[in-house]
């Protein structure tokens, strides 16, 4: 399938987004493979975590510039709304309140990088700062095949 990118970018403001799931680390060349199996065993393992807010999306949070170990690697979650006895071998994870660029990206999960290029592009012609040291998010609604995504990208900024 081709990529299609939906060129509507947008600055969003989120609150406090309390997360749930697992942490993805490995060397960088691997999480395109290793993030879509995290993804698969989260939607296995749903069930087993409480006061999910939407079980049909979930979110991915990284530190693009990371400053400390455990700000490093991949998270692929759900949002909760309080965390209640979590399961094992899951995290947590607290990502406050920010303001992203966005982007909607659907098609190959190999294309991301490009529809991020674009994203920061235009972050860079509105005037606006990347924040590489704060919390970064994916919110995929359909993540199933690797191929056909439909997520969207949310970088921070100020």
């Amino acid at each position: 399938m081709s990529e299609r990118f939906f060129q509507l970018k947008e600055v969003k403001e989120l609150g406090e987004i309390k997360l749930v799931g697992f942490r993805v680390l490995c060397p960088g060349d691997e999480y395109v493979n290793e993030i879509p199996k995290a993804s698969i065993e989260l939607q296995k393992r749903l069930h087993e975590i409480q006061q999910v807010i939407n079980p049909s999306l979930q979110i991915g949070a990284f530190v693009v510039d990371n400053s400390t170990e455990e700000e490093d690697g991949y998270w692929i979650c759900v949002e909760v709304k309080e965390y209640v006895d979590i399961p094992e071998g899951m995290v947590e994870l607290t990502v406050p309140p920010q303001k992203y660029g966005a982007l909607k990206h659907t098609g190959s999960n190999n294309m991301i990088r490009n529809s991020y290029n674009s994203l920061h592009e235009w972050i860079e012609e509105k005037g606006l700062k990347r924040l590489k040291d704060k919390w970064h998010l994916e919110m995929y609604s359909s993540w199933e095949d690797p191929n056909n995504v439909d997520v969207l990208l949310l970088d921070t900024v100020e």
